[in-house]
């Protein structure tokens, strides 16, 4: 285990009013259906000012927990600390109860890694302020609880921005460390972590930890779920930027093979690139999809009048709210019966990049701001019909053919939500536990409703296996765990190191007790 460098203040014993949580079976918890979604994706929520840790106590109550995929809903003793001291002193007096606990970020997992059925979920969405931020040199020192979103909001007036962009802006910090998360940029970039100095890690003895790269407890909580302790703060490295807008580059491919040949096709790079593919095409239109590449926008490449505010940031500029030009709002498409707003969203960008100003097969060159090109979602209402899977895998290079098969086999469900996001992986990172491998990555949206899913995907899950691909974990509410061994090598050393960091399993979740982590 990493020395210990520095250790907890005084703590904060809770008070005596507030119950100790009673392990609940998880079968005799009436849930409704469907399960209302809560989550923090709406700025005043998800981004608010942290409190001044005044007051009696952090907030406490049971809930009903689920994740944004609305399929495994559990009941938990949830705390919401507010200080270091409080969140120590949460561990010490709950998470040593017969059900442990976890730390839970903004809740937008799509499956049960931030849940703990019958015990403590510790929330540290009121545990989130920026502590200081050295413009110079691109570092800053945030709490975990601090969303990816607000961060940015700091940094980027500053001539920063925050170097790895998840799927979703709405993402703690602590989330995306314990997550491991990645962009459309990871070749260039790596995860998450790799651009972490140090963090401070509550262990389950209610001491704090220094964590930098390299010591064997970074590699572990890296990707590690929340399973080796609360991450209290985080000391991030920055990526500079000129202005507040990335350069966008679009083009069709017609189907799979030409997919994949233009994603390797020679010549210059791009930090972020990524494809939507479309997941109900079939036959020799298989694989077909709009293909993206962006680079950070010079100050020199802007209009005149731009130069003078060029980090100035953009709510809802002239690209409207899908983030196109020329798109205000939906347009009037006819009654399209049984899709989701998402998808509605997903047609409009597809038919407004098929073809450029010029009717040409794609655009070049077009400003967007960086919230619209890395969260192109996250300005629109979550609306869903049930529950649904988010499978998300890796395979590495090489195995291509597999990457086929699964998308033609996706494709001839036909019940995609949306279409699927394709993209490379780099090289691997430190974390034991962490999703990228050296490949391509696909993720797609599933009806929980569809017949047969489970067992379809427990046959997709084993064909990934046998090629040495994964299921992003983090993702994940259904996968069987004699596969996570074979997907995951370092599990062994995972295990044997919580083993000894936590002999107790104070810190479990859902997601653990499933898959035996």
């Amino acid at each position: 285990m990493a020395a210990e460098t520095a250790v907890a203040p005084a703590l904060t014993p809770v008070p005596a009013s507030v119950p100790v949580p009673v392990p609940v079976p998880v079968a005799s918890v009436p849930v409704p259906v469907p399960v209302p979604l809560v989550d923090g994706s709406q700025d005043g929520a998800a981004d608010s000012a942290p409190g001044d840790g005044t007051g009696p106590g952090p907030d406490a109550d049971f809930e009903i927990l689920i994740g944004r995929g609305r399929t495994a809903p559990s009941l938990a003793y949830v705390l919401r600390p507010r200080t270091y001291e409080e969140t120590a002193s949460a561990v010490l007096s709950y998470g040593h109860g017969t059900r442990g606990a976890i730390a839970r970020g903004l809740g937008r997992a799509h499956g049960d890694a931030a849940q703990n059925a019958g015990g403590t979920v510790l929330d540290l969405t009121r545990l989130a302020r920026i502590r200081a931020v050295d413009a110079v040199a691109g570092v800053v020192v945030c709490d975990a609880g601090t969303g990816l979103y607000r961060l940015a909001r700091a940094v980027l007036p500053l001539g920063w921005c925050v170097p790895v962009a998840p799927a979703t802006r709405h993402v703690t910090v602590g989330g995306a460390v314990a997550a491991d998360v990645h962009g459309a940029n990871h070749p260039d970039s790596g995860t998450f972590s790799r651009h972490v100095v140090s963090f401070d890690l509550l262990t389950a003895d209610g001491q704090t930890h220094t964590v930098v790269p390299g010591m064997p407890l970074f590699d572990a909580t890296a990707g590690g779920l929340g399973l080796t302790g609360v991450i209290l703060s985080v000391t991030l490295r920055l990526l500079p930027v000129e202005t507040a807008l990335v350069t966008v580059a679009t083009e069709r491919a017609g189907g799979f093979d030409d997919l994949l040949a233009r994603f390797t096709a020679p010549g210059p790079g791009h930090r972020y690139t990524a494809a939507r593919v479309d997941l109900l095409a079939r036959g020799a239109a298989t694989g077909r999809a709009v293909l993206a590449r962006a680079d950070h926008t010079p100050r020199e490449a802007l209009p005149a009048r731009a130069r003078r505010t060029p980090l100035a940031t953009l709510r809802q500029g002239p690209e409207g709210l899908l983030g196109l030009p020329g798109l205000p709002g939906l347009p009037g498409l006819p009654g399209l019966p049984g899709l989701s707003v998402a998808t509605l969203i997903d047609d409009v960008r597809a038919r407004a990049t098929r073809a450029g100003s010029d009717g040409s097969a794609g655009a070049t060159g077009r400003f967007r701001s960086l919230t619209a090109f890395l969260h192109p979602r996250d300005g629109f209402p979550h609306v869903r019909r049930g529950g649904f899977v988010r499978y998300e895998f890796a395979v590495g290079y090489g195995q291509e053919e597999t990457l086929r098969r699964v998308v033609g086999r996706i494709a001839a469900r036909g019940c995609a939500r949306s279409p699927g996001v394709l993209k490379r992986f780099g090289e691997t990172g430190p974390g034991l536990l962490s999703f990228p491998l050296p490949g391509w990555t696909l993720a797609v949206d599933l009806p929980a409703s569809s017949p047969g899913l489970g067992c379809f995907l427990d046959t997709l899950d084993e064909e990934i296996a046998a090629a040495g691909g994964r299921v992003r974990l983090s993702e994940d509410a259904r996968l069987r765990p004699d596969l996570v061994e074979s997907m995951y090598p370092g599990l062994g050393a995972f295990r044997d190191l919580r083993a000894a960091l936590d002999p107790g399993a104070v810190f479990v979740s859902d997601l653990a007790r499933r898959l035996g982590l």
